[in-house]
């Protein structure tokens, strides 16, 4: 079973709109959004069964140009 993650990120500025079409094309998240306040963007992604959480978003997402900072929420239980 997959784990789903929400990962926010901040963008340099001029950025962001770069980043998610970035992220649209490498087809690794559930959902994208862009969001209000201190984070750009905000997207859903399932971790696959058995991957590292922080190799999986370092090696498919946080290389991409334009990301300046991250924080990802772990999820454990939908109600």
């Amino acid at each position: 079973m997959s784990t789903p993650v929400f990962v926010q990120l901040r963008c340099r500025p001029g950025t962001t709109y770069r980043v998610a079409e970035a992220i649209l094309l490498r087809e690794i998240h559930s959902e994208l959004y862009s969001t209000s306040g201190e984070w750009d963007l905000m997207l859903k992604l399932y971790i696959p069964e058995g991957a590292d959480v922080g190799h999986f978003i370092n090696d498919r997402l946080l290389d991409i140009e334009g990301i300046e900072r991250s924080l990802t929420t772990m999820t454990f239980k939908a109600f």
